[in-house]
């Protein structure tokens, strides 16, 4: 669950509302181990979610950084590079 959990800080365009809330929701999913919460915790759930979203915009915008922001493009193809070192299917000779 937690994988899609994604560092927002720093990028250049900054975090998106919807990346922010989305990654948010993941963290509530995790502790809550709920994907889908049921009725009876569906309104905890969403304040959790709604005020994790608040924390985490409070965050992004109060820190502060000296290196240059990060490029999307650049992340995500340092990201699958890891993927595929990660996953890399390795063969074995039977000789």
């Amino acid at each position: 669950m937690c994988r899609n959990i994604k560092t927002l800080h720093n990028f250049a365009p900054p975090a998106t509302d919807e990346e922010i809330r989305a990654s948010s929701l993941q963290f509530v999913r995790k502790l809550s181990g709920f994907t889908k919460p049921s009725k009876a915790n569906e309104e905890a759930f969403n304040r959790a979610v709604h005020d994790v979203t608040h924390a985490a915009e409070h965050l992004l915008h109060s820190l502060v950084t000296n290196a240059p922001p990060r490029h999307r493009e650049t992340e995500a193809l340092k990201a699958r590079a890891r993927s595929a070192k990660r996953f890399a299917v390795v063969e074995h000779n039977h000789a």
